[in-house]
């Protein structure tokens, strides 16, 4: 029988063949790999991507509600300074040739800098500061280098100083700037007065000025310059860049330490918005660190813009009223503490302010000038006792407590309490209800209305005993207004005001009439706002609305967000008890007798309101520190129009306003004015103020 042929050495012979084919195709493609790409494969093993850079834009705009640009960003010629991995002796010689080239501010350059660059410098010198028995200390590890540098530090006097010029402070200026940044940081060496010439002979130089660039900066240009300016609130500056007790905030946002952002009011609350969105780009660099080039990742985009609720020609017609009014005012008698005065106008159905306006006259110290300054943010940062305007909420809640109705009358006799000053009205003024209470000002009839709330019996002579709770029935009822707590406008720094003992239960008469809690300007207009609209306390809102950046920076971009009315809560009471209030409102402005009649009886807008004034202590800036307080009186008003269909209110608010008997009326005059104001724009007439006005 023929012996079988094994197969297994042919199928060994296959494999090993297959193998050697495999082997053979892996050289070649290794072959390749190296000889062929074998550079381009090196420098991409050599490439590594750094920290992602997020380059600024433009902040958003601000524009009132007429969309007149109040906020606007202003180009500026900046030279920046990148720092791509350059040592400091590069750096160094650059700035060298940098200050050659452009003029730099060296007034934030510190004497402590100045020692350490004159030891760069003058590097012999400054060993020569060492001692040989100091160097044998250090050698024998008994000093440190930083005992040494402190000696150096210590000896270099202004001999040695002198001998810098006036080039190296600048260079000194700039290489701070340099040296203070962060690795593909831009760092802004100037962007303040560039000159042409500075601009283009950097621009020429760029290649012996590495990491240096000529480019575009910006910084926020007032369209109205100092008019409503400290409510737009302010930015930090490059040199500030993010502030200390927020930075882990802004730091885990994308923000870089130099970034410029809001720092108060508009400009902080608003941050989020206004700061737009920044260019991101990678910074691709080899093992060593060189930079190999900049990889976009994705665009910038300016910052979102506000639309404010203000109206910009009104706000600068109410500032001219008040600024006249106020130095008028001044030439009354006993009027050496009055200092300021403050107007909120806002739309009671909506809540935004068209207005919010304040004047202060102060001093400059050196020149002893008198002069007038912006300080619209007085009307929710400052608070005082206003009077009589908030008796409007004392009526609406002794009915909402029941000690009061439609028919109720209280004999305007002054109210004699034990151990109590004499408490009375500012005349006798018969038997007054509810709606003459509030036209001819009785403080007698909010006396009693009080008693009743705190279930109490007033008696000659006699202690007055209430209920504890008298004061939280009142407070709380107030609240509903606005009175004495947050309004919620979009603003930060808002005060609530200083509220008084609830001892002696006495006081709670004072508390009705408005001469024990204080309260601001903005409270007040909130809280006339809730009675004109019939019992809604509004949310006030200075930003309208938030527009995206449009794509040629010159139209409006679509609404990105908008603020609808918001409704903080409603007061809870009869529509009847609310139209008694209406009505007492309408009779203190419109009819003989009632305590703003004189002003407003010849206005064509059929306005309503209540005037105020308070008994008050003088704490203003000229109140000696230790001095006894001085006694004075706060002017206050409150109002809106039309009575019967309410478009706009108003808050004023004139503190400190005089001493002794002499009224001027100055919150009366600026009221009046005011209003004229508002309807004269809205009506496309510019006719002056009643001669009663005046």
């Amino acid at each position: 029988m023929p012996k079988k042929k094994n197969p297994t050495p042919v199928r060994v012979n296959i494999l090993f063949f297959s193998v050697f084919i495999l082997f053979s195709l892996l050289i070649l493609r290794l072959g390749i790999v190296q000889i062929v790409h074998g550079e381009d494969y090196k420098r991409e093993i050599n490439r590594k991507k750094d920290v992602t850079i997020n380059n600024p834009v433009p902040r958003g705009k601000m524009l009132d509600r007429n969309h007149k640009v109040i906020v606007d960003n202003k180009p500026l010629n900046a030279i920046t300074y990148t720092n791509e991995g350059a040592s400091q002796k590069e750096m160094l010689e650059v700035a060298a040739k940098l200050a050659r080239i452009i003029d730099k501010d060296t007034d934030k350059v510190r004497e402590r800098d100045m020692k350490d660059f004159w030891m760069i410098k003058n590097p012999e010198e400054a060993e020569k500061l060492i001692k040989t028995k100091e160097l044998e200390l250090f050698k024998n590890k008994k000093l440190k280098n930083k005992d040494l540098y402190k000696l150096q530090i210590k000896r270099i006097t202004e001999k040695h100083l002198s001998q810098l010029t006036k080039q190296d402070i600048e260079e000194l200026a700039i290489f701070s700037i340099m040296n203070s940044g962060y690795k593909f940081v831009p760092q802004i060496i100037k962007n303040k007065d560039v000159t042409r010439k500075e601009f283009a002979v950097v621009n020429e130089n760029l290649a012996l000025l590495p990491g240096v660039n000529a480019a575009t900066d910006w910084d926020r240009e007032y369209k109205f310059e100092d008019t409503f300016k400290p409510v737009l609130g302010r930015i930090t500056t490059s040199s500030e860049g993010l502030p200390a007790e927020r930075l882990d905030y802004f730091m885990s946002r994308g923000y870089t330490r130099n970034d410029r952002v809001g720092k108060s009011y508009l400009e902080l609350e608003y941050e989020d918005v206004l700061q737009g969105k920044k260019e991101k780009v990678v910074n691709v660099t080899d093992k060593s660190g060189e930079l190999l080039e900049k990889e976009l990742v994705s665009e910038g985009q300016r910052g979102k813009d506000l639309v404010l609720s203000i109206d910009m020609d009104l706000q600068l017609a109410v500032e001219e009223i008040i600024e006249k009014e106020l130095w008028a005012a001044k030439n009354s008698p006993g009027t050496a503490l009055l200092d300021s005065a403050y107007v909120v106008l806002m739309n009671p159905n909506t809540g935004e302010i068209l207005t919010m306006a304040g004047k202060k006259i102060v001093k400059d110290e050196k020149t002893k000038e008198v002069f007038l300054e912006d300080d619209a943010l007085g009307n929710i940062s400052k608070t005082f006792n206003v009077g009589s305007v908030v008796k409007g909420a004392t009526v609406l809640t002794g009915y909402k407590e029941g000690a009061i109705n439609s028919s109720t009358r209280f004999d305007d006799r002054a109210l004699e309490i034990k151990d109590t000053p004499i408490k009375k009205s500012y005349s006798y003024l018969g038997t007054p209800n509810d709606i003459e209470a509030l036209k001819l000002s009785s403080n007698v009839f909010m006396f009693h209305t009080a008693i009743q709330i705190g279930k109490g019996v007033y008696r000659y002579q006699q202690s007055l005993n209430l209920d504890p709770k008298v004061w939280d029935k009142i407070r709380n009822s107030f609240a509903t207004f606005g009175l004495g707590i947050r309004t919620g406008i979009d603003l930060p720094n808002e005060q609530t005001g200083a509220k008084g003992a609830n001892y002696p239960v006495g006081k709670v008469l004072d508390l009705v009439i408005g001469q024990y809690d204080t309260y601001s300007n903005m409270q007040l207009a909130q809280y006339i706002s809730t009675i004109a609209n019939g019992g809604y306390r509004m949310q006030p809102r200075i930003v309208k609305e938030i527009r995206e950046p449009s794509n040629n920076g010159e139209e409006l971009g679509p609404i990105y967000k908008s603020f609808p009315p918001n409704v903080l809560n409603d007061i809870d009471i009869k529509d009847q008890w609310l139209e008694r209030v209406h009505t007492g409102f309408k009779k203190v402005m419109q009819e003989p007798g009632g305590t703003a009649y004189r002003y407003f009886s010849t206005a064509s807008y059929s306005p309503a309101g209540k005037t105020g004034t308070a008994e008050a202590f003088y704490d203003g800036q000229f109140r000696v520190k230790g001095e006894k307080l001085i006694q004075t009186m706060n002017l206050s008003l409150v109002g809106y129009a039309p009575h019967d269909n309410p478009e706009i209110a108003m808050a004023v608010i004139v503190p400190w306003a005089y001493q002794g008997n002499v009224d001027h009326g100055a919150n009366k005059k600026i009221g009046r004015a005011v209003m004229d104001a508002y309807f004269n724009m809205k009506n496309g007439t510019k006719e002056p103020a009643d001669e009663t006005a005046e």
